[in-house]
């Protein structure tokens, strides 16, 4: 079955299992299996605005899912670091990045890789168990963080409705434009570091 075809599946069950399979379906994501998280939030939203799902049913199993697979993988990052991917391989380079960002950026990483940098959740996840990260950290950066995340995906299903295509591109948009923007900052402020270490000297 093509990821189309799974896709397609996936939300046609939606009307009939919803919060149980979108809870299932944020937990899974966190744990970097490829199951479309983000557009099952924006069909649940499109169907409370119909009526035919419950906004807080579908709200609380989104977050519950997402939480509960953050912790997943962290406790799996804490107890089998050794099993992590070799450092020379793909996934062992995302959980490089997702260490060096930890190690720099502590839970402002985590809080942003839950919705902004969504993509690297998962590793960031592993690396902070792998890592001794400490755990009441963690898990207040992921509870607000997945907040963002569940409230703006099934927020825009809310407020689209049936257009699942335009919520979908519309979310990817903003992500991409938060995204350069947080980039832009950042630069920002290291040129502006970089341009007063001189003076201090």
């Amino acid at each position: 079955m093509s990821n189309a075809a799974l896709t397609d599946w996936v939300l046609a069950q939606l009307p009939l299992y919803g919060p149980w399979l979108l809870g299932m379906t944020t937990f899974l994501s966190c744990l970097a299996l490829p199951v479309p998280a983000s557009l099952m939030m924006i069909a649940s939203g499109a169907f409370v605005a119909t009526g035919d799902l419950s906004l807080p049913a579908i709200g609380g199993a989104a977050f519950a899912g997402a939480v509960s697979g953050d912790q997943a993988g962290f406790w799996l990052g804490r107890r089998a670091g050794r099993l992590l991917p070799a450092p020379d391989s793909r996934k062992g380079k995302l959980i490089s990045a997702a260490l060096a960002q930890l190690a720099r950026k502590g839970a402002v990483t985590v809080f942003l890789s839950r919705w902004l940098f969504s993509a690297l959740g998962p590793w960031v996840n592993l690396a902070a168990g792998a890592s001794g990260f400490r755990h009441p950290r963690f898990t207040l950066a992921g509870v607000l963080g997945e907040a963002v995340w569940v409230g703006a995906y099934v927020g825009l299903g809310i407020a689209f409705g049936a257009n699942l295509q335009a919520a979908a591109d519309l979310a990817s948009n903003a992500l991409g434009l938060m995204a350069a923007g947080a980039m832009a900052v950042a630069l920002g402020w290291w040129l502006w570091r970089a341009a007063r270490q001189p003076r201090r000297r």
